[in-house]
């Protein structure tokens, strides 16, 4: 009975030390996903003219989840028209935020992003567009440069806590 509780235990800590790697690579992963979503979204709003809501319902079947659920949510709130932008983009944000891999810094500029969505003219628009994507691929260096140095890491780190808990308990 002993050697079952060990081999879960094994099992379990090995399986948080790949959720952790996992969440490091999916952080990266998601920025330069929202970065192209962005960047698709400068688009639509520059060349095509397009109304914010099929731009959010466009940009929500190309990108893949959690990120499609929160442009989804957003071109949703637009349509209900309960909302003005800012609080769509914002509620969007806080629904969605704990199912992305990302941290408090991309929210922050998606946040601040937000606050300028629909207050300017499109040339304006396109500025802060511009610059919420340079922050975001500022963070997306950082994300990488964490990836690299802790992914392999975490995982080791969960298999040989296993180890150690094991150790101690018998």
């Amino acid at each position: 009975m002993r050697w079952i509780g060990a081999i879960i235990l094994l099992v379990g800590m090995t399986a948080i030390g790949f959720e952790w790697a996992r969440r490091l690579s999916q952080r990266s992963k998601q920025i330069r996903e929202l970065t192209t979503a962005l960047q698709h979204f400068e688009a639509e709003v520059m060349y095509g003219h397009t109304p914010l809501i099929h731009v959010a319902n466009r940009i929500s079947s190309t990108v893949s989840s959690p990120l499609s659920q929160f442009f989804k949510d957003f071109g949703t709130r637009l349509k209900e028209g309960n909302h003005d932008v800012q609080s769509a983009w914002q509620e969007s944000i806080a629904i969605n935020w704990d199912k992305t891999a990302m941290k408090i810094k991309e929210k922050e500029a998606l946040l601040q992003f937000g606050q300028t969505l629909g207050q300017h003219g499109r040339y304006e628009q396109q500025k802060y567009i511009q610059l919420t994507l340079t922050h975001l691929r500022a963070e997306e260096i950082n994300a990488r440069e964490e990836q690299l140095r802790y992914e392999r890491m975490a995982k080791s780190l969960g298999f040989l806590g296993g180890l150690l808990a094991i150790i101690v308990m018998i």
